[in-house]
């Protein structure tokens, strides 16, 4: 893979400097990524696409590689840094391993109540310097996707904190989610995500956390008895491109480029907790995995096991970056709660005026039945 990788490499850098003299010829921009063509990033990948080639009005091609048909997630960085792909979308666990352990926050247990919290990072400021961050690994960072809040799934049911106890635990390469998995007593196991069904069906692990959609893409629900919705974690995306090429692109191409990064980001965004809830009730409707809730004292018991790992990874992460994110999410909750109710209010408008239309429509029912009725009467007495 390494010799591949540099033959590959020393084909791109040989035709960088030439790439952009012949105006017929687009610019290819292969952009890999390892889940399914429906999932959030899928999808919003395949959006990025056509906005991208409308945008530079056909100066570039993007050719899009889903489920890992290029590079498997544990090559796909490699392969970027060395020019052998020009843009990813990897998850952001993937650059502690890279030495840009920052970007770890993002695994913390509970660190984000909702999307709006973590809005207020991933397109604020904190946002912004930890993608200026990926620049001396000679990365440009891009714009953050969502993909969304974490179940655990395993093949017995997952309630209380000691049910985790001695599970074999698939993860994806974090030192937090490590400290996570052991905080529960479960035993983490880093697997790369294309093996992660197999493993599953072998019983190589027991059980894993994923958003539901990732769970329902990749078929994991046919292997796993179990989900609890924690909504414990986050997992989302940075999309990346290689620095050298993003540099050396023409500036008009350049900025047709950065307007379909702005409007395929909104799409991601606007369509990832629409995708994990249908997701989550295409599981339910399958009836292979049994989906549980957790009560209100189950979470707090759960949160209480997994908060030490924010002190923990303090000094891996970064206390002030933690305590950044936590300050920028603190008025959250309060304008989410604002706006849930609001959001109740009006579906309980809605529920009402349903409840009139039932009410109207059962009585023009009555009528009607009385009509018929009668003109059965008549026709008797005919």
């Amino acid at each position: 893979m390494k010799k591949t990788l540099v033959s590959l490499s020393t084909a791109v850098l040989l035709g960088l400097s030439s790439l952009y003299a012949y105006a017929a010829d687009p610019i290819v921009i292969k952009f890999s990524h390892v889940v399914a063509p429906d999932t959030p990033k899928g999808k919003a990948a395949e959006k990025f696409k056509t906005l991208a080639e409308e945008k530079t009005k056909g100066a570039v091609k993007v050719e899009v590689y889903p489920n890992s048909t290029l590079y498997k997630d544990k090559e796909e960085m490699e392969a970027l840094q060395m020019g052998a792909v020009q843009m990813l979308a990897p998850s952001l666990a993937k650059f502690g391993p890279l030495g840009v352990k920052d970007f770890e926050a993002f695994d913390l247990p509970y660190i984000f109540d909702s999307y709006a919290a973590l809005h207020t990072v991933t397109q604020g400021q904190v946002g912004k310097d930890l993608l200026a961050k990926l620049e001396p690994k000679g990365i440009k960072g891009l714009a953050y996707w969502d993909n969304g809040f974490k179940v655990m799934s395993a093949n017995k049911p997952l309630k209380a904190v000691a049910d985790y106890k001695g599970l074999k635990m698939r993860i994806q390469s974090s030192k937090v989610l490590e400290a996570e998995m052991r905080a529960l007593g479960a035993n983490p196991q880093v697997l790369p995500f294309s093996e992660t069904y197999q493993a599953l069906q072998t019983g190589v692990v027991d059980g894993t956390e994923n958003p539901p959609s990732n769970m329902y893409t990749q078929k994991m629900h046919e292997v796993q008895k179990h989900a609890t919705v924690t909504n414990h974690g986050y997992l989302g995306y940075a999309v990346i491109a290689n620095k050298a090429f993003w540099d050396k692109l023409p500036e008009d191409v350049r900025k047709g480029l950065d307007e379909a990064m702005t409007e395929s980001t909104e799409y991601a965004n606007k369509i990832a907790k629409e995708e994990n809830d249908k997701a989550l009730e295409a599981i339910k409707a399958s009836g292979k995995t049994e989906i549980y809730t957790p009560t209100a004292d189950e979470t707090t018991a759960l949160k209480a096991a997994l908060m030490p790992v924010h002190e923990e990874m303090a000094d891996r992460i970064g206390k002030d970056l933690i305590e950044s994110i936590k300050k920028a999410t603190a008025s959250v909750p309060k304008e989410e709660a604002k706006a849930d109710a609001k959001e109740e209010k009006a579906e309980a408008k809605e529920a009402k005026a349903d409840a009139k239309e039932e009410k109207a429509e059962a009585k023009e029912a009555k009528a009607d039945a009385k009509e018929e009725k009668a003109e059965a009467k008549e026709e008797k007495a005919k």
